[in-house]
């Protein structure tokens, strides 16, 4: 780590200087890049940032506004701080009008009360930089074979933790951006201690560097994350300021979890490729034999042969995102989720997008266990690991791979109906649908549009013309079972208002509405127009 400048006053080349902090007191812990000797007004537009700028002031201007501009070109450049040797141009102190313009930009400015040679000041500051560097360096290539071997591996996180809190001999923890600890080796402390409190504690540690030592609470902290997200922070607790190697350990550590956390999206991005690929190949026929189909997905860890078989298809139950990108993330997320609980519930099965919109698995059944029990075991710790909702529908068990296109476009089916209007069931069958199930099913006969469109077409145009909502008041009626009373409330609606516009609605469709066949002809003719309306799920 670089030197502070409270640190290059504690050089004896510099105390022999006797040096006076007479602004920026309160920024003394600056890091110190390098030290640059200059005697020239116009200085800042040669340096970089970090620099520790040495100068007698011989070559400075009188005009107080000038000299005001110059520290304020230091302080915009990045300069940490300012030392000036009095006695050439400033004899016991410096103008007002410097000190003020220090304070006022926050760059630390020292003064010199006995003539020094700048080139012992550079000579010291450089050689510790020097040495700090290769004092990382070597701890570097220490650390590089250890870190890289646990990346080759793929160690968890509680392994990466486990080997630093070795190797530095302190504890160290791993919490997400949430301030909630994911992995924690305590390196022989109470864990109760440990982590007490410890969200509050945490949040009160902000530093503004990547990596970065908390000196109040003792803490190294260095973020966690790839390709510009972070995710995550490394602490490793301190009893005092770190050194190099505990600096490099520290942020060796967080690149390895990083990298560990991109291979294993990685590798789950690839399974539910191969696993999409296999289901679409069976879908599509694309396989000449259904033996080659079953030895891709045995080649997975995914054995199909001897056992019933049962195809399921989710779909987010929440309208399609306006980014069709965030969509995709949802879903794919949705499939990974999917993947992982089938995993943890030891229900072997292929997983993966069947389009933008689903996520399809193929599940065989282990022995003695139905259908049934799967599937609510699936959608059960499911819900518990995703929290978008989502509908989760069943085609029927088969009992070869021939037929599981068959099962496939069922469980399509009746995710698509199911979803318009979800009533929170663990997961969907055809049974289930009932009569809007059967509508959806006849959804492409003219006949069935035909019949909606004489039952419904007047009102449709109605509505259309004038801009009104008789055909939302007609829903809200048949679903209430006719009871005009729960109606009216539902519509939200007096009863006379509401009494008014059914009758508005027998004018138009020329009919009864207390007549029972003719409402349900409505209602049939209402639920047709819905599986029409296919691409508009209902809320």
């Amino acid at each position: 780590m670089l030197p502070t400048i409270a640190d290059v006053l504690a050089l004896d080349t510099v105390r022999r200087g006797n040096p006076r902090v007479v602004a920026g007191s309160d920024r003394l812990d600056s890091r110190v890049r390098w030290v640059h000797v200059g005697e020239v007004t116009d200085i800042a537009h040669l340096l970089r940032g970090g620099e520790l700028v040495l100068t007698t002031g011989i070559a400075l201007p009188d005009d107080p506004d000038k000299l005001a501009s110059y520290i304020a070109e230091l302080a915009s450049v990045g300069a940490s701080g300012l030392i000036v040797e009095l006695g050439r141009k400033f004899v016991r102190e410096l103008p007002r009008c410097v000190v003020n313009a220090a304070e006022e930009h926050g760059l630390p400015l020292i003064t010199l009360a006995r003539e020094t040679p700048f080139v012992q000041i550079t000579e010291s500051v450089h050689a510790r930089i020097i040495d700090r560097q290769l004092e990382e360096l070597r701890a570097s290539e220490q650390l590089h074979e250890v870190f890289t071997e646990l990346s080759v591996e793929g160690a968890s996180p509680a392994e990466v933790l486990s080997q630093v809190a070795r190797l530095s001999g302190r504890p160290v923890l791993l919490e997400n951006l949430a301030h909630q600890v994911l992995a924690c080796e305590t390196a022989g402390r109470d864990t109760g201690t440990l982590l007490a409190s410890w969200e509050t504690r945490s949040r009160a540690v902000a530093p503004q560097q990547r990596t970065a030592y908390d000196a109040s609470a003792g803490w190294l902290v260095t973020m966690v994350g790839a390709r510009g997200q972070d995710w995550g922070r490394l602490i490793l607790l301190c009893n005092g300021e770190p050194g190099p190697r505990d600096i490099v350990l520290a942020e060796r550590a967080a690149t390895t979890l990083a990298l560990g956390r991109l291979l294993e999206r990685h590798q789950e991005s690839l399974e539910r490729q191969a696993h999409g690929t296999i289901i679409t190949g069976i879908l599509t026929h694309a396989y000449a034999d259904p033996d080659e189909a079953a030895a891709r997905a045995r080649a997975v860890g995914v054995p199909l042969t001897g056992r019933k078989l049962i195809s399921a298809v989710l779909r987010l139950a929440e309208p399609a995102a306006p980014d069709g990108q965030e969509q995709l993330a949802r879903l794919g997320e949705l499939a990974d989720a999917t993947a992982a609980t089938c995993r943890d519930a030891r229900l072997p099965a292929l997983v993966g997008a069947l389009d933008q919109n689903r996520v399809g698995v193929l599940l065989p059944l282990p022995p003695r266990v139905s259908a049934e029990t799967a599937l609510s075991t699936l959608s059960e710790r499911l819900r518990a690991l995703f929290a978008i909702p989502f509908v989760l529908a069943a085609g029927s068990v088969v009992e070869s791979l021939r037929d599981v296109r068959r099962s496939f476009l069922e469980a399509e089916q009746v995710a698509d109906v199911a979803v318009r209007q979800p009533d929170g069931r663990a997961f969907y069958r055809l049974p289930d649908l009932r009569l809007r199930g059967l509508l959806h099913l006849l959804r492409d006969d003219a006949r069935l549009q035909t019949f909606a469109e004489r039952e419904l077409g007047p009102l449709l145009a109605h509505d259309a013309q004038r801009g009104g909502d008789l055909a939302r008041i007609l829903r809200i009626y048949l679903d209430a079972g006719r009871n005009k009373a729960v109606a009216a409330q539902k519509a939200h609606l007096s009863r006379p208002a509401f009494y008014d516009r059914l009758r508005r609605l027998e004018r138009i469709l020329d009919t009864d509405l207390d007549d029972v066949e003719s409402c349900l002809s409505l209602h049939v003719a209402l639920l047709a127009l819905e599986s029409f309306r296919r691409d508009v799920p209902r809320g």
